[in-house]
């Protein structure tokens, strides 16, 4: 049958793509932090940043640390504690994703406003509540995880949920800073503000892609320092 939608099926291929190449990294080990970080951010700048694919894109690492980890566990029972350690930094780069697109958001507001340059108030409310969002994104997706796995790694990430439940998570740090920035600016920018020469998420996805090149790494930085202070 022909299909009716390729938009839809190109966007269905590159979430496969992206839980077999998280699956492969978690599998090989490695820096598996930061390879998920990367993947994760190449994947948003490519899907788009809506809460839809942010759901699809967080559901397709969390797959594919899973079956990443879970071949680590089938092929000695003396490896649980690598499949455990895998588990953990898959699940951190894909908290660091999520809080360098918040970062990422927060330096795309600023750079418009040092320009003289602002977004439509409508804009910036869809924007401000998308991100909103983002933490109990992560946190919905981290807990689904956990209760479709078994053994070790369902323990492994029911410790890593409760854990953010208590002690907050990197997207949460940064977003007290970036939703700050967006009061601030909603405050100054009138209801029939024009719309600057592109749109938000548009520069925010550019940014995230040269951070996940290496490009740009403030906001890498960033995030390190809330991990630490936290």
């Amino acid at each position: 049958m022909q299909n009716d939608n390729p938009g839809a099926t190109h966007a269905n291929d590159d979430i496969a793509q992206l839980t077999a190449e998280i699956r492969e990294a978690v599998a090989h080990g490695g820096d598996i932090e930061k390879t998920v970080r990367n993947l994760t951010l190449k994947a948003m700048h490519a899907n788009g940043l809506d809460p839809e694919s942010l759901v699809r894109i967080a559901a397709a690492v969390m797959e594919g640390a899973h079956e990443g980890a879970q071949h680590e566990l089938s092929h000695a029972s003396e490896q649980s504690q690598a499949a455990q350690t895998q588990i953990i930094q898959a699940v951190a780069g894909l908290d660091a994703a999520f809080a360098q697109l918040a970062g990422a958001s927060k330096l795309a507001l600023e750079e418009a406003a040092s320009k003289a340059k602002q977004f439509s108030h409508s804009e910036l409310a869809k924007t401000r509540a998308d991100l909103e969002s983002l933490e109990s994104l992560f946190m919905d997706t981290l807990k689904q995880a956990a209760t479709a796995a078994q053994g070790l790694i369902a323990e492994t990430l029911q410790d890593l949920y409760q854990h953010a439940e208590r002690n907050g998570t990197a997207v949460g740090a940064q977003l007290k800073d970036t939703l700050a920035v967006f009061a601030h600016q909603m405050a100054s920018t009138g209801r029939a503000q024009l719309e600057a020469g592109a749109q938000l998420t548009q520069i925010t996805a550019d940014l995230l892609h040269k951070i996940a090149s290496g490009v740009l790494t403030g906001i890498v930085d960033q995030v390190k320092q809330a991990d630490k202070n936290k």
